[in-house]
């Protein structure tokens, strides 16, 4: 029986990974299957640079906590392509997959594979009569094959950076945005994640003359108090209590999920004592059990963090700054990341770093080239590795310490995959 990982393999063969962006060949495809799509109820776009993943398990776990019912289709999966769609209550079996890449296959059109697991899960979705679907775009948004409602439910924006900068011309922040917020829905609720001031400013002026009804991040705020932390906003204080949220990133995008569940009449009481509920795998979550630990000594903290651009490398160096004693990474990343200009937002936060290519993924760096980058970045302190459990053994002994798994969601993908 052909496992879930050798299966996506050979979907990865069949389709191209490479993108043509454009909504046609979908659009055609949807046509001749029916269009699932126009069978979802209340649609929820979640486009944005960072945050995508963590906004939309946020309001789907405040949803589910009000008694009603989701759909999710996120990118890309960690461990198993199942992951990447949630059905009411369960995730999609591999044979469900095979049975609708089957019917897709027999349309004889030239599809991406994120076009083919789209339409995957849209086939799947319009069995369930969810009471809500949310949706995570791929890159942009302008010709992603998830912008398909002309009014969706609402659509959320989180935070915008460089990102993707092979798919825009020119390579600017104005035209990020562009291409992100300028093809939001004219009929719809449009939600507007915590941004950098000039960005902020830059998609204001982008929105200005769209008809939908827009909120912006400053219709509420995280304040502090001691070292209790809340989400305000002129009705409602909503304590954010968790062991798994960590960073900033992390909460900006919680409260604006909350700003949300609340304008989706979910009580603020049941959304508070959702929080502590809530786990976002592969973003600052530590590792307490599986079959990595045995590698460990009891006195190493194994954390692992998807971080792969400037924006959430800040986030994560903020974050390992507050960490006490001393810190390892274990490194890898993909080759169009800007991984030199990744690497530099960590000056002074790693005793020692172990380069990793990332397995099973063509466009990892190797590490020798992120070994050589470290070096031209004034790191001294750099081993490579040539597998997960070598990358431990360099570092794994009884002294206490964090070791941070870093770079790429495909590497934290690997790393729980043996877990």
């Amino acid at each position: 029986m052909v496992n879930s990982e050798i299966y996506y393999n050979q979907l990865q063969k069949k389709y191209s990974r490479s993108i043509t962006l454009g909504l046609s060949r979908i659009k055609k495809a949807l046509s001749l299957l029916d269009n699932p799509h126009l069978k979802l109820k209340n649609p929820i776009n979640i486009i944005g640079s960072d945050g995508k993943f963590t906004c939309l398990e946020s309001i789907s776990s405040f949803i589910e906590a009000d008694k009603k019912t989701t759909t999710k289709f996120i990118s890309p999966h960690l461990v198993n392509l199942q992951s990447r769609m949630w059905l009411k209550n369960r995730f999609i079996t591999l044979n469900e997959i095979k049975k609708y890449e089957k019917k897709i296959s027999k349309l004889k059109i030239k599809l991406s594979l994120f076009e083919v697991l789209t339409l995957i899960y849209l086939l799947a979705a319009s069995k369930e009569r969810a009471d809500y679907q949310c949706v995570e775009a791929g890159l942009l948004f302008k010709g992603d094959s998830t912008r398909l409602w002309k009014k969706p439910l609402l659509q959320v924006c989180t935070n915008l950076n460089k990102q993707h900068l092979e798919w825009v011309y020119p390579q600017t922040i104005n035209e990020i945005c562009r291409q992100k917020v300028g093809y939001m829905s004219n009929n719809t609720n449009i939600y507007i994640g915590k941004q950098k001031p000039k960005v902020l400013k830059i998609v204001k002026k982008i929105l200005r003359k769209k008809q939908s009804k827009i909120y912006y991040p400053n219709s509420w705020k995280i304040i502090k108090t001691g070292k209790a932390v809340f989400y305000k906003d002129r009705k409602n204080q909503i304590k954010i209590k968790s062991n798994y949220i960590h960073s900033k990133g992390l909460i900006d995008n919680l409260g604006l999920a909350i700003k949300i569940a609340l304008d989706l009449k979910i009580k603020p009481k049941l959304i508070e004592k959702t929080i502590p509920k809530i786990k976002f795998e592969g973003r600052l979550e530590y590792i307490e059990k599986g079959k990595l630990r045995r590698y460990l000594n009891k006195n190493e903290k194994l954390l692992i963090d998807g971080a792969h651009s400037n924006a959430s490398a800040q986030n994560l160096r903020n974050y390992l700054k507050n960490i006490n004693g001393p810190i390892y990474g274990i490194w890898g990343m993909q080759k169009n990341k800007m991984p030199g200009k990744f690497i530099s937002n960590f000056k002074g936060i790693f005793k020692k770093i172990i380069t990793l290519k990332i397995p099973s993924e063509p466009n990892s760096c190797s590490a020798e080239a992120l070994k050589n980058i470290l070096h031209n970045k004034g790191y001294t302190k750099v081993v490579s590795a040539n597998s997960i459990l070598g990358s431990f053994k360099e570092i794994s002994n009884k002294t206490k310490k964090t070791i941070v798994v870093f770079g790429s969601l495909y590497l934290c993908g690997e790393f729980l995959k043996r877990n």
